[in-house]
């Protein structure tokens, strides 16, 4: 036996444990995001709401770290305050449309046949609407606020992860261990909850880290607009939109800010879902 071959299934884990090591960083920083948000009342400096007219518009100092906005309202408080909103809105957006794309996905491979066409005729009249799109028709329904897009953004969502279901699910059904457990009796149903859910999750996990970063930008983005949480409440994306006129004065701090944490959220939920989606697929393979 050579040294190469000896040196071959060492390269294998060193390149598994630095992927790991590298979601682990990210998925610790995004904890930190989380934990900050919870813990909000406890850690931020200031009141959210309070205002100092003469620290309106100032920098970066000892008494406000990150600066104050317009208002005089300090600029580190309501980034810690804003990542509950900014945070929670994505998770109930991708946990609504992880529970019902996978269970719609999983019933359409199964079923097949009226239930697989009508399902699939209905993800894709919904899949044709734009998110946004979506988020400013239940606003014009039911009122800007926290809860129509969100709403609207889990239906938009709910497609991306049902499709992928049902494309895994149909593959996963035809294989054999399936047939042995109806030839042993046990139900439908019973074999989508215990084996063909389980079967298709680690990719449906991957998808839904994936897409809790473009929710994240779409909220933000309806809440740019003005058709999502309003003031005097934070909010990153918000918190971007009422910073422009500043940016623009010469006084960044709060644009800057915002926007520099949703990217630094959106690049480590992307990197970590793509990272699973890779270790999955190379886990099939082998």
């Amino acid at each position: 036996m050579t040294a190469t071959a000896l040196a071959l299934p060492l390269e294998k884990p060193s390149r598994r444990s630095r992927v790991d090591a590298v979601s682990a960083v990210l998925a610790a920083l995004l904890v930190l995001l989380a934990l900050a948000a919870v813990l909000a009342p406890l850690i931020a400096p200031y009141d959210p709401a309070a205002t100092d007219i003469l620290a309106a518009g100032s920098g970066p100092s000892p008494a406000h770290w990150l600066g104050a906005d317009d208002l005089g309202r300090d600029i580190l408080s309501r980034l810690l305050y804003g990542a509950r909103l900014s945070l929670l809105g994505p998770t109930l957006i991708i946990a609504a449309a992880t529970v019902l794309g996978t269970a719609l996905g999983v019933a359409s491979a199964w079923l097949g046949g009226w239930f697989d066409a009508v399902t699939s005729r209905v993800l894709d009249f919904f899949f044709a609407f734009p998110g946004l799109l979506l988020s400013v028709l239940a606003v014009a329904m039911i009122g800007s606020g926290f809860l129509a897009p969100v709403t609207a953004l889990a239906v938009a969502y709910t497609p991306y992860i049902a499709r992928v279901t049902r494309t895994i699910a149909v593959r996963e059904r035809t294989l054999p261990y399936i047939e042995a457990l109806r030839t042993h009796g046990l139900g439908g149903w019973a074999i989508c909850l215990r084996h063909l859910t389980p079967a298709v999750w680690p990719v449906i996990r991957a998808q839904a880290a994936i897409a809790f970063g473009s929710a994240l930008v779409d909220l933000a983005a309806v809440s740019y607009l003005g058709l999502g949480v309003q003031p005097p409440s934070a909010e990153w994306g918000l918190m971007v939109s009422q910073g422009q006129s500043a940016l623009l004065g010469g006084a960044p701090w709060q644009s800057l800010s915002a926007g520099l944490l949703i990217i630094v959220v959106v690049l480590a939920v992307n990197t970590i879902g793509e990272r699973a989606s890779d270790s999955d697929t190379a886990g099939g393979r082998a």
